[in-house]
């Protein structure tokens, strides 16, 4: 069983860089640009961050500071969660 467990933890160990690779990044950032029809916005670092179809744009508009929490899928930056700031 000690075996077993060792084993185990010595392939999470090897694994967790590949885990960090995949995770989510955060930028925080100004709204440049809210594209309801193109489901996407735009910082002012000019980079575009697609948002899921069930993404409520109400309240977001250009000048608002945010933090953005994506991943990026097929080199494109996908929208996991939007916390606007005060």
């Amino acid at each position: 069983m000690r075996v077993v467990i060792s084993l185990l933890l010595a392939t999470a160990s090897f694994l967790s860089p590949v885990a960090v690779l995949a995770g989510s990044a955060d930028v925080e950032s100004t709204i440049r640009d809210v594209n309801v029809d193109g489901m996407s916005l735009v910082l002012e670092d000019g980079k575009t961050y697609a948002v899921p179809a069930e993404f409520n744009f109400e309240g977001l508009e250009p000048g608002q500071k945010v933090i953005v929490f994506y991943t990026e899928v097929d080199g494109k930056r996908v929208v996991d969660d939007l916390e606007v700031l005060q």
